[in-house]
């Protein structure tokens, strides 16, 4: 007798989305991505279930399909793996085109290739610096703490036009708003906090306007260009992914070639080998926990051999979509001689990162520099020693203590 063939999507995976040591990858991404490329999955908060693509094209697919809406997510308390969610609703990552095309227009050339070159030079002065300071100092060193972490916040609060003195209160926002610890009361606070904050910031721009995207963004909000809560919600989008996952990836960037140290020799050797490094250690490193925001469905669409219904939520994993065996041979080993499809990490489609050219050029600056100031780096505890962030959506370690 034959059994009739089981129908996809007729198992819900409860993922509880734990805590992994180091750079694990995530199992459950790794055996749906090979049994199950599209599957129902449940999370820890929220209501019922959604789907889940982590098969490359199915990815790239459900991220471009016009038919898959961000903004309809809004007041709909979709499974997830936090208790609040962390972008605003009217803010650019919950929004469809037009508006969505109108707000990335207003940052696009402040991120763009010309923007992020002529940038370049004042992150190397800071990584200059913050070497130099290293060097006085001496080892060991919290990377975390003096480098990594550091340099993209006061980049980002420099290109914002935020106050330095003001990047701590930043910092405190940055924990709670990034969370999965944190109660959906606790983020509202915060989140109450950072409104407060920016209004403020753009009344003084609109009197005292200064050379920076915040006094842009101000001026384009008195013109009619953006409202208050979409001016609020850019500002606080730019600041955090500027502060929080620059850090995280490139200090994850740092721990994998510390613990892989033929690729850093290597990359010592042939400098120019550097920017597909990047982009290698992009695809190979799982640099945030869960998923992303999903999208709901304006009407049936077919993706794979599944029909995924009008109002059902689909989720995209770009960190399983990089691990993708039909896509990337070997895909679970570190190769810099790789050169194969371009990696998903800052997404697909009309939500692609905006600011992916600059995390990609922080990258190179850091690690270049620290190769080549430190020829002897490494790490100052033993690899079990070391200490992960817990209950956050991006992915690192909560120090990075060095030596050399």
């Amino acid at each position: 007798m034959t059994c009739p063939a089981r129908r996809p999507g007729a198992t819900v995976h409860d993922w509880p989305v734990d805590h992994l040591p180091a750079l694990r990858f995530d199992p459950l991404l790794h055996r749906l991505l090979r049994e199950e490329p599209l599957a129902r999955i449940r999370m820890r908060f929220g209501e019922g279930h959604a789907w889940l693509a982590t098969r490359y094209e199915d990815v790239k697919e459900v991220a471009a399909d016009p038919r898959l809406s961000r903004a309809l997510t809004v007041d709909r308390p979709v499974t997830s793996m936090t208790p609040h969610v962390v972008a605003p609703a009217g803010g650019i990552g919950r929004t469809d085109p037009p508006d969505h095309t109108r707000l990335r227009r207003l940052v696009a050339l402040t991120f763009g290739r010309k923007r992020v070159a002529a940038l370049r030079p004042r992150a190397q002065e800071l990584a200059d610096a913050m070497a130099s300071g290293m060097t006085a100092q001496g080892p060991p060193a919290d990377l975390a703490e003096c480098f990594t972490g550091p340099l993209p916040a006061q980049l980002i609060g420099e290109l914002l036009g935020v106050p330095p003195d003001d990047l701590p209160l930043m910092q405190r926002w940055r924990s709670v708003i990034l969370s999965s610890n944190h109660s959906q009361e606790e983020s509202d606070a915060v989140k109450g906090e950072i409104a407060r904050y920016f209004r403020e910031l753009a009344r003084h721009r609109a009197e005292r306007p200064a050379d920076d995207l915040y006094s842009a963004l101000v001026t384009a909000h008195g013109e009619g260009g953006l409202s208050l809560q979409e001016l609020v919600s850019l500002a606080v989008m730019l600041v955090l992914n500027g502060m929080d996952a620059v850090r995280n990836q490139v200090s994850n960037m740092v721990y994998a070639l510390l613990t892989h140290p033929g690729l850093a020799d290597r990359l010592r050797a042939e400098p120019g080998l550097l920017p597909r490094a990047v982009e290698e250690l992009l695809r190979w490193i799982p640099h945030r926990n869960g998923v992303g925001l999903p999208r709901i469905a304006t009407e049936d669409l077919a993706v794979g051999d599944v029909v995924i219904r009008a109002g059902e939520a689909v989720y995209v994993s770009y960190l399983a979509a990089n691990r993708d065996p039909g896509v990337f041979t070997g895909p679970d080993r570190l190769d810099l001689d790789r050169d194969e499809a371009p990696n998903l990490s800052f997404g697909h489609g009309p939500h692609y990162c905006v600011g992916a050219l600059l995390t990609r050029m922080e990258a190179e600056v850091m690690l270049g520099t620290l190769l080549g100031r430190f020829p002897r780096l490494r790490l100052a505890v033993p690899e079990a020693e070391m200490r992960w962030r817990r209950g956050s959506i991006n992915r690192g370690p909560e120090s990075l203590p060095v030596t050399w």
